[in-house]
């Protein structure tokens, strides 16, 4: 039990600013670019804007093939590149690039999905008043999607919490470095079900946090 609170005192703290630097900077990027992936697969697939079927199925191919990739394959299929980019792809920012690259196809197709859900016919309404397709993005199909848009990154989140556990396998640093190097390798139990714990608890707290937004702007 002393070992496990010592270990928990010196490392614990650490582990959880890079999980929370990895979880932040990979969810801005995928739900930046993410959400610009989503409206180019929403435009060219609706024949209210731009309905393109050639760029709507390449780019659709390029997002189904990165998810159809287990995110630990794709962490050790990433590694070259991301020593190329870092030196050292062994660290939190080397699993902040994996992390971002498994977030913009995930979310892509969260976002669509929520793009999707607008009515038709408000859109049909808002285009013959002579809007043009940036003004009806914004004015009609943003707000309209954002309860689901929300929850959509809560979801993100939530899914980047457990892949940034994995990148403690390849010893990039974060809670699961530390379940791993001392929970599992040194046997030590109380370090494992303190991380378990502590995962539940981030997750209760992000998903309260994401329904309660998305049940403010719920029109």
């Amino acid at each position: 039990m002393d070992d496990t609170l010592e270990i928990l005192q010196n490392y614990l703290p650490q582990s959880l600013l890079d999980t929370f630097s990895m979880v932040a900077i990979s969810t801005v990027i995928g739900v930046v670019l993410g959400t610009l992936v989503a409206l180019v697969l929403y435009l060219t697939s609706n024949p209210l804007f731009f309905k393109n079927r050639v760029v709507n199925t390449v780019v659709g191919f390029i997002v189904n093939a990165v998810r159809s990739l287990p995110f630990l394959i794709l962490m050790v299929v990433l590694i070259p590149f991301v020593q190329l980019i870092l030196g050292d792809p062994y660290t939190p920012t080397g699993g902040a690039i994996s992390l971002s690259i498994a977030a913009i196809p995930f979310f892509a197709r969260v976002a669509e999905s929520a793009f999707s859900e607008v009515d038709s016919g408000l859109l049909e309404a808002a285009i013959s008043t002579g809007a043009t397709t940036r003004q009806v993005i914004v004015g009609a199909v943003f707000p309209q999607a954002l309860p689901s848009f929300i929850r959509g990154v809560v979801l993100t989140i939530i899914s980047l919490l457990g892949y940034s556990a994995m990148v403690g396998t390849i010893g990039a640093g974060g809670i699961g470095d530390l379940a791993i190097q001392y929970g599992y390798n040194r046997y030590q139990t109380g370090v494992l079900v303190a991380i378990v714990v502590i995962l539940i608890v981030l997750v209760q707290i992000v998903q309260w946090l994401g329904d309660a937004l998305a049940k403010h702007f719920t029109h």
